[in-house]
């Protein structure tokens, strides 16, 4: 994303929220002479970031949330936390509902037979998802400042 740029130099910040780390980098870019085909030099003004951050947190926040929609809806199924292949299959629908989010108001996390034959489905809007990961946001402004 460029931030600036001027006669054959951009500035850019590179932001990288990955699976488990999330990096931060300020580039000053210089295209050349005259922007022909000399080639260019960046340099790193700038790097932060947070080893303990990553979009496996948005997941879990994710997750947590739809293990509360199904005891909400189904309070006398208990020991759905000890089943590891629910939980798994239910990290990998709210995986989903995270990608889709970034590009709709809203979607829907939903897994046959999740738990004891149970289908659950639930709901999920863009500014709920960013309600539930405000804290891991504010994280990332942080750095990003």
């Amino acid at each position: 994303m460029p931030v600036s740029s001027g006669r054959g130099q951009r500035t850019v910040l590179v932001f990288d929220l990955g699976g488990g780390t999330f990096d931060v980098s300020l580039l000053k870019i210089n295209a050349g002479i005259d922007g022909m085909d000399n080639q260019g030099v960046f340099k790193v003004v700038a790097t932060a970031g947070d080893t303990h951050l990553g979009g496996a947190d948005f997941d879990n926040e994710l997750v947590k949330y739809a293990l509360k929609e199904f005891t909400r809806k189904h309070p006398s199924k208990t020991g759905i936390s000890g089943n590891k292949k629910a939980l798994q299959r239910l990290r990998t629908a709210c995986e989903r509902a995270k990608r889709v989010l970034w590009f709709t108001a809203q979607t829907t996390i939903e897994v046959d037979s999740l738990h004891d034959g149970i289908d659950f489905s639930t709901n999920i809007t863009r500014s709920r998802f960013e309600e539930l990961n405000k804290d891991l946001f504010s994280r990332c402004m942080k750095e990003l400042e």
